[in-house]
């Protein structure tokens, strides 16, 4: 027993097992599989939903006289705003079509307006910032660029590419779903997909697939890589001068888009690693032209799935389209056309009342397409 005064001894302390980091990297792994499959699951399940429930978008369409080229490339370039992505509008545009709801040209304009709006999240981001003092207009100027290089590189795109499918130069690509893709999808799928229809209307149906399809991407998010880690960032900093030229700086956006199958999600990380120093502002354009290009790697999937050859020739064509048109730019207009998206920009962003203009005719100029 302790006597009055004495000095109470500390208490044994427990030894805390520490994982090994090599356990850590394991476990790690193993969760960014897992994310990986869920992910690729409920996007599988999504696609089924919205080709199943696309009959029931005809009646809104119809309702606003949505039929034709410009009225998809609005629809989709809306839709991309609204959910703050274009993938998923993308990958809509394919079920649509292959439903019958919209024809071949029609799903290339609303996958082509899918590109448009997709850099919106970047501007959003940005102003979130710079309206609550936490970063500098940066995040805006970006956004603006991001936008202003998707406007002047894909509206381009819409006429090559309508003028390619009708042609016909690429009919002869066209890649169908493996068998044994569309057996396990039918065995695995159909029967919980037709549960659903059963149970509630085609546009409620659309809407379930829609919901469940942002969620698909939300999974694949937490399967991807931390790209803003201190490694990865370190590795910037020792290569920042390399990453100043277009070519590396293409190659960069088409690597990170390729890892995150998210074009918003490589243009956002834009934003950061302009503030921080690792790219300057005038070097992040042909980093946007890259990403835009390889951001139809999970489109193509989508198209496999939905085992429609010819919505894999829809996009091809756009990513082929695309690529040309930004290499063409990036290796013989780059020094003209860089010094004009950033006069541009710069003026957008000087003031209040012209970066109102902006935004107004950003949104202004969809709605209108999508109604006429």
């Amino acid at each position: 027993m302790q006597s009055e005064g004495e000095a109470a001894l500390p208490a044994a302390s427990l030894p805390v097992a520490v994982p090994h980091p090599r356990w850590r990297a394991i476990a790690g792994v193993a969760l960014r599989v897992a994310y990986s499959v869920a992910g690729l699951s409920l996007f599988i399940f999504a696609l089924e939903l919205l080709t199943a429930g696309a009959a029931g978008l005809s009646p809104v369409l119809s309702r606003f006289s949505a039929d034709g080229v410009l009225n998809l490339l609005g629809f989709g370039w809306l839709g991309s705003y609204i959910v703050m992505s274009g993938s998923p509008v993308a990958a809509i545009s394919l079920s649509l079509f292959a439903s019958g709801t919209t024809s071949d040209l029609e799903a290339f304009a609303m996958i082509n307006g899918s590109r448009l709006g997709a850099s919106f999240i970047v501007l959003f981001v940005g102003f979130v910032l710079w309206v609550t003092h936490k970063r500098s207009a940066d995040g805006l100027y970006i956004g603006v660029v991001a936008l202003l290089t998707a406007f002047t590189l894909w509206l381009p795109a819409l006429p090559l590419g309508i003028l390619v499918l009708e042609s016909g130069w690429f009919d002869d690509i066209s890649v169908g779903t493996p068998g044994a893709v569309t057996s396990f999808v039918e065995v695995a799928y159909d029967p919980l997909v037709d549960r659903v229809a059963g149970a509630v209307p085609d546009l409620m149906l659309f809407v379930i697939g829609t919901g469940v399809l942002l969620l698909a991407f939300a999974v694949f998010d937490r399967a991807l890589p931390n790209l803003e880690s201190g490694g990865l960032t370190g590795r910037f900093e020792r290569a920042r001068e390399w990453f100043h030229r277009p070519l590396p700086m293409l190659g960069l956006g088409m690597a990170v888009t390729a890892i995150t199958l998210s074009v918003s999600i490589s243009l956002t990380l834009l934003i950061p690693l302009s503030l921080k120093g690792y790219i300057r502002r005038n070097a992040i354009i042909p980093y946007i032209m890259g990403a835009n290009i390889t951001t139809w790697v999970d489109t193509m999937v989508a198209a496999l799935l939905l085992d429609s050859p010819r919505a894999f020739t829809i996009v091809f064509t756009q990513m082929v389209v695309g690529a040309v048109i930004s290499l063409v730019v990036l290796l013989f207009l780059y020094k003209p056309y860089s010094a004009a998206i950033i006069n541009v920009a710069n003026h957008i962003t000087h003031g209040r009342r012209a970066f109102g203009a902006f935004m107004a005719a950003i949104l202004i100029v969809p709605l209108v397409l999508f109604l006429v």
